[in-house]
């Protein structure tokens, strides 16, 4: 609809005219405006925050459920049916059933018993996800839960994911990395809807303990050393790479202590978080007394005496106020206590209590030594190790960002930044070595990489704010000098209009 057309410099142009839609769509848009709400400055970034972060939970969900919505609900592969299977008992006998169960159709014709030789953390999670849903009133299958668990907890490693980032960087990097690790390949793969197995809430309880540790040691606080402790737990009940958790600590620790970074917030984050996570580790049937007696555990036990003689020694550098005869105690204390650490070691692994590690483990520091001695490890294709394209297709971009996100983090060096350039690098390198591990390397490529977008993007906006405030500035001045320069003009001028008529009434005056 055109309205009437008025003759401009003698050509017609017609004046459009507004629609009732097109004004009731910017009266919409105005009154859902971030200023009709009238929120600060820091309301306003909340509101953005959990908008993004809402946005990326149900993007790390929707992008997990392709085979259910090209095909159909239903649990793929072996392993994910026998936990379906194993879930299904679960729910139908009650735990203490479940727990005491012997399976005569697993590994027939021997049976398996199921409380002793799996891990129930999957099972356990899914059935109280499905009883609560019955107590809420939703007919749901516990099949319908088994496909959806994977996906729902993907999810939820986003958000903690985003804690994480928040906790090591800033919340931009909190942002980045939960984004970076809703849509990564190297995770989706091992996520997806009907993948019922044991990852699928492994790296959330992995992230999730990382996560409750870092903050314990940033904060000293007991309370989420104890929370960290259980987050441990759930690991343990749910995947067996907690063992990368009980050595990647313990490594950290380490290296806090030979860096002079020990501090009493250290102390009582790995004590707490040692003891309390092995007592409860250890109600684990198919771990129990492992926890004290393998190989793979005794690093994480051997940080827990070197952390008490670290506070012993704190103590008496306290009492005693001579320097030099504080050098010499310590000179007999560090030996005693290697010494002592040394024989313990041998005697224990003479006599048979201290297990040896498993070909598993040593095939993780030696990749060919499965291949020489274990031939059945290195038989399985996901223990093999990785091609240069697998970390292409998993990682893409990722793989790049890395090592930028690494030269921030040691720009930057503390405490939680130490931590995840320790996993990082550690994770990538078993990575290489076994496919499967691409798996626990992917939340530390994306907290890493997330580091690196985030302070990359700050420095540039921090660079165009200082570029922009010269600019303003210098403007500034031009028209303040400008200013002034009109004002000395115009008050020449003005004297000289104002002084020459008087000169010429003084030249009149003298010539009569």
């Amino acid at each position: 609809m055109l309205a009437r057309t008025e003759p401009i410099n003698g050509t017609a142009k017609p004046k459009p005219v507004s629609s009732p839609m097109n004004n009731f769509k910017s009266d919409l848009l105005n009154s859902f405006s971030l200023k009709s709400l009238k929120l600060k400055t820091k309301q306003q970034e909340l509101l953005i925050r959990v908008s993004i972060l809402c946005l990326v939970y149900v993007l790390a969900f929707i992008t997990r459920l392709f085979s259910v919505l090209r095909y159909e609900s239903m649990i793929h592969e072996f392993d994910p049916y026998f936990n379906y299977r194993t879930t299904l008992f679960l729910t139908q006998k009650g735990f203490y059933d479940f727990w005491n169960w012997f399976d005569s159709e697993s590994w027939y014709p021997l049976g398996r018993i199921i409380g002793g030789t799996l891990y129930p953390g999957l099972m356990v999670t899914a059935a109280i996800i499905y009883w609560t849903l019955r107590f809420l009133r939703f007919a749901v299958h516990i099949r319908e839960v088994c496909v959806l668990t994977a996906p729902f907890f993907a999810s939820n490693t986003t958000i903690v994911a985003y804690f994480f980032g928040k906790e090591i960087w800033d919340s931009g990097a909190g942002l980045v990395a939960a984004a970076l690790i809703a849509i990564c390949p190297g995770y989706i793969s091992r996520s997806v809807a009907g993948s019922y197995d044991n990852e699928g809430v492994a790296i959330f309880a992995l992230l999730w303990t990382f996560y409750l540790f870092v903050k314990a040691v940033n904060t000293g606080s007991l309370a989420w050393a104890l929370a960290s402790a259980f987050g441990y737990f759930y690991m343990v009940s749910a995947w067996g790479g907690y063992v990368f958790i009980i050595n990647l600590i313990p490594l950290y620790v380490m290296v806090l202590l030979i860096t002079g970074r020990y501090s009493l917030r250290l102390y009582v984050a790995y004590n707490c978080m040692y003891v309390l996570g092995m007592l409860l580790a250890m109600q684990i049937r198919f771990v129990g007394f492992q926890h004290v007696q393998s190989g793979e555990h005794m690093a994480a036990m051997g940080v827990f005496f070197l952390m008490q003689v670290f506070y012993f020694l704190d103590w008496v550098k306290y009492l005693l106020n001579d320097a030099k005869l504080f050098q010499v105690f310590l000179r007999i204390t560090v030996t005693f206590t290697v010494g002592v650490g040394a024989i313990a070691l041998g005697v224990g692994t003479a006599s048979g209590y201290i297990s040896p590690w498993t070909g598993r483990f040593y095939s993780l520091l030696d990749p060919t030594y499965a291949k020489d001695h274990i031939p059945i490890i290195a038989s399985v294709s996901e223990h093999q190790p990785t091609a240069w394209s697998s970390f292409m297709f998993d990682f893409h971009i990722l793989l790049f960002l890395f090592p930028a996100g690494l030269y921030f983090c040691f720009k930057r060096l503390s405490d939680a930044t130490i931590f995840i350039v320790m996993y990082g690098l550690t994770s990538m390198y078993f990575a290489g070595v076994m496919v499967r591990l691409i798996l626990v390397a992917t939340p530390a490529v994306c907290l890493i990489s997330a580091i690196a977008v985030s302070a990359t993007i700050k420095n540039l906006t921090l660079l165009l704010r200082a570029k922009n405030k010269v600019a303003q500035t210098a403007s500034a001045k031009g028209i303040g000098s400008a200013k002034s320069s009109s004002k000395v003009r115009s008050l020449q001028l003005g004297l000289v209009f104002s002084f020459t008529p008087s000169f010429g009434l003084i030249g009149a005056n003298c010539l009569v």
